[in-house]
């Protein structure tokens, strides 16, 4: 606060409130008359350069954060929060030296650490984020989403004694986090005990519970149900949270529905490529969530061609870029979009992705719903292998269903928006695989059940791969899986995973769905 008069400090500790707070408008009125008593105060710029953060106003956020670091350069909460800024407008690698300088300069800045943790995981570099969150849960024992994050990464790194410590430890912080009761559920193959039955129970009652809290502990409470074959009691408490999730954003089926069919009506349109090589570093694992993709992806990064990648953003980037610069939305301007356009969004997703490709010349990228771009790839990335991964419908219908997603608003909160979202699904993959068989590749999971040694050796041969016995040993990969299949993946293939029959009448709204005959009905 050093150079503000007595008047602006009060104004200070209010605006750093209201950010916190969530009340951006009260915010920026009191740092705006701060910085016209005092103007271009380091203390002020870099508050408002964290709201204009919290706003994804990242280039103003960095020009501000950028004046503020000019008179304090070696402050670690400016180069914190600066960084902030350079990872949101794409420049990871300048972030990232930011963060870390950050940490060099003020070893004892828990919130540096955590930053630095929290954006390393974000982009798989697990086993370094992991270091830095342990080091922000040491310095800032009660800092809770320290204690979730470090649980995510343990997971996804199979460490899940120390994920489930760091998951109880957050718990004891707040008996009632959804983040970390989300944690210790999806350790799938590791099934909650009485306690935290008791301990869930009481939790939902708990007067500082928000509803994502509570849909999290529902979920959470369902899964302890089903485990332990309670399979009423299980529907009830996931169809609460569903309904809890659905209260807050609707999924609009009937739109989604035009989507596809608009998406679909534009293959004629799409501009043919003359390069048939574009892309062929690229696995693209789609289909529904919960229909074996991180199966199908642990299997094939266990090949020592090629890096599972998981789910990354950047296809869906690239197309958010162009609606952008054509100022129309997608799939509007696909028609418009000539070959050397298509070529410029293919290079653009590899430059995306290059990191990915260091130790081995080839990458999967697992995001699901990349299956609506399937038929646009021909001529954006046309080398590249498409896998739909597919598992009976009734069972994906359930698993999606009790699988928390946080992305609102989401279809799998609805039996029957879950029933028409797969069938449009279905209905667009099945077209574009009769075009291409030979690019677009149906695996499904069942197969690989059956007979797993043949599926596999289809599966790589599909991909352009040559064998390996390392493949049938899949389950011993040692990579970071960033989905909510990290714990099941590293068993052997399992037989018993059904589930969806023991529910009876209960599943009839997804049974009618996936039988009419128009999704949208």
């Amino acid at each position: 606060m050093q150079g503000l008069p007595a008047s602006a400090v009060p104004r200070m500790h209010a605006a750093a409130r209201a950010i916190r707070d969530g009340a951006p408008t009260q915010a920026e009125q009191l740092l705006v008359a701060v910085l016209a008593g005092t103007p271009n105060h380091p203390e002020a710029l870099r508050l408002l350069g964290i709201l204009r953060n919290r706003q994804q106003r990242f280039a103003e956020a960095a020009k501000l954060l950028e004046q503020a670091r000019a008179q304090r350069p070696d402050d670690s909460a400016t180069l914190s929060d600066l960084a902030s800024a350079l990872y949101g407008l794409e420049r990871k690698q300048e972030a990232f030296a930011h963060w870390r300088e950050a940490c060099r300069l003020r070893p004892e800045f828990a919130l540096a650490w955590f930053n630095l943790g929290r954006n390393l995981q974000q982009e798989g570099i697990t086993e370094e984020a992991i270091e830095a969150l342990r080091e922000a849960t040491r310095l800032a024992p009660d800092m809770l989403p320290a204690h979730v994050l470090l649980g995510d990464a343990l997971v996804h790194l199979g460490h899940f004694d120390d994920a489930d410590a760091s998951y109880r430890a957050a718990l004891k912080l707040h008996p009632a986090n959804g983040d970390a009761w989300r944690g210790l559920s999806n350790m799938k193959t590791r099934p909650l005990g009485e306690s935290d039955a008791l301990q869930l129970n009481a939790a939902l009652k708990h007067p500082a519970a928000r509803p994502p809290d509570r849909i999290a502990m529902r979920h959470a409470l369902g899964k302890l149900h089903e485990d332990r074959e309670r399979y009423a009691e299980a529907f009830d408490a996931i169809a609460q949270a569903n309904r809890e999730s659905q209260s807050l954003a609707t999924w609009n089926r009937h739109a989604f529905h035009r989507l596809v069919e608009g998406v679909v009506a534009q293959d004629a349109h799409i501009a043919q490529s003359q390069d048939a090589e574009r892309g062929r570093e690229v696995i693209f694992i789609v289909g529904m969530p919960r229909a074996g993709s991180t199966l199908v992806e642990q299997i094939l990064a266990a090949h020592p061609h090629v890096e599972g990648a998981s789910e990354l953003p950047d296809l869906g980037a690239v197309l958010a870029a162009e609606n952008t610069r054509r100022k129309k939305p997608f799939p509007q301007w696909l028609g418009e979009a000539d070959a050397d356009d298509w070529a410029r969004l293919g290079r653009d997703y590899l430059a995306r992705t290059a990191r990915w490709r260091t130790e081995r010349p080839r990458h999967t990228d697992k995001m699901p719903e990349n299956w609506l771009y399937t038929g646009l790839l021909r001529a954006m990335l046309p080398g590249a292998v498409v896998i739909d991964a597919r598992r009976d419908p009734l069972e994906t219908g359930w698993s999606c269903f009790k699988q928390q997603f946080y992305r609102l608003p989401h279809f799998s909160n609805d039996l029957t928006d879950l029933a028409a979202y797969l069938r449009d699904y279905e209905y667009a993959m099945d077209r574009w695989r009769a075009h291409e068989p030979e690019r677009i590749v149906l695996q499904r999971y069942e197969d690989l059940l059956d007979a797993p040694e043949a599926q596999i050796c289809t599966l790589l041969d599909a991909c352009g791969l040559p064998f390996d016995n390392a493949c049938l040993d899949f389950h011993n990969a040692h990579r970071s899986v960033r989905t909510a299949s990290a714990a099941q993946v590293r068993q052997p293939l399992r037989r018993d995973t059904a589930r969806a029959e023991r529910y009876g009448a209960a599943l009839d709204p997804l049974r009618a769905g996936l039988a009419r005959p128009d999704a949208t009905d």
